[in-house]
């Protein structure tokens, strides 16, 4: 760990926030990567950043893995800080609509250490993961992304929606079943330990792909079971998925999951991020997510 300064370890360590419009990096706009001041893991790419106008360094992406999101002590916001370390980032925000990832990091400066693109070093570069994305739908996605979270191989899930045609879906509007948005995880995983096709066995494991609009009590649109393909080989691996499945005798009724191509991903508000990790104790979790998590655990063993 590196050694911090009494303003670095104020921020850091006892989760202060820099005076707004007084931080290094606010008003920088260099090609690069911005590490933590602590443990120097890669956070923020220079292309997520965005001028927000609100007085402090804001990404609308951070580096798949690298940045952890909990509830603030607050109740009200959601902190986030540096996966490796634990170190304060700030707080992420959702639904402000001034990016078409409708998301902000808000970052302290003091939190980071920027990296210009010609100096990134082998070892920064030697931290950046190496990952394909997979965009799954099978009913409610703290369910989803509670269970595939247990994968080895899995480096981050975030919780959206997928599908709609308005832009900027809120989980109020996709709730009333006709906004065409369903609600998806998008997952980042490394294809040396998790392949796609493993992804998607486990995937079907975990939810019912023959019922319409519905798992257990969640009935919805919303709810339906889809699979959003980044590429053609997604697309025939997904198609070669089902089809053994449908000629396995495994289900009375064919399976309905749509393969669509993958549109516009919009992340979901930050309460609805790593739920079931949040909240393991609330009744719908230990009810519902628990035995699919379960059932996870035992195909893994």
């Amino acid at each position: 760990m590196n050694i911090l300064t009494p303003e670095e370890h104020h921020i850091i360590i006892e989760k202060g926030t820099e005076r707004p419009y007084t931080g290094e990096y606010r008003d920088l706009h260099a090609d690069g990567i911005y590490i933590c001041r602590q443990c120097n893991s890669p956070l923020y790419r220079s292309e997520n950043k965005f001028d927000s106008h609100c007085g402090w360094p804001s990404f609308d992406d951070a580096i798949p893995g690298r940045v952890l999101m909990q509830p603030d002590t607050d109740h009200i916001r959601t902190e986030i800080v540096c996966k490796t370390c634990h170190g304060h980032l700030g707080h992420i925000f959702v639904g402000e609509q001034q990016t078409e990832k409708n998301t902000r990091h808000c970052v302290n400066s003091l939190s980071m250490r920027f990296i210009q693109k010609d100096n990134i070093s082998d070892e920064i570069i030697s931290q950046l993961p190496s990952y394909e994305v997979a965009i799954l739908a099978g009913g409610c996605f703290w369910c989803i992304e509670g269970a595939l979270q247990q994968l080895p191989g899995s480096i981050e899930i975030r919780s959206g929606y997928m599908g709609g045609k308005r832009p900027f879906p809120t989980y109020e509007r996709v709730c009333t079943g006709v906004s065409g948005y369903i609600e998806v995880v998008q997952i980042f995983f490394d294809p040396t330990l998790l392949s796609y096709e493993q992804l998607l066995g486990h995937f079907f494991a975990i939810h019912d792909p023959t019922s319409q609009d519905q798992q257990g009590n969640d009935k919805g649109s919303q709810y339906r079971s889809a699979i959003f393909t980044y590429s053609d080989e997604q697309s025939l691996q997904a198609q070669r998925t089902i089809n053994i499945l449908n000629q396995s005798g495994q289900y009375l009724k064919p399976i309905v999951t749509e393969i669509r191509p993958v549109e516009n991903f919009y992340l979901a508000e930050s309460y609805h991020q790593n739920f079931y990790t949040n909240n393991p104790d609330k009744p719908y979790c230990q009810l519902v997510i628990k035995p699919k998590i379960e059932k996870i655990q035992s195909l893994l063993k």
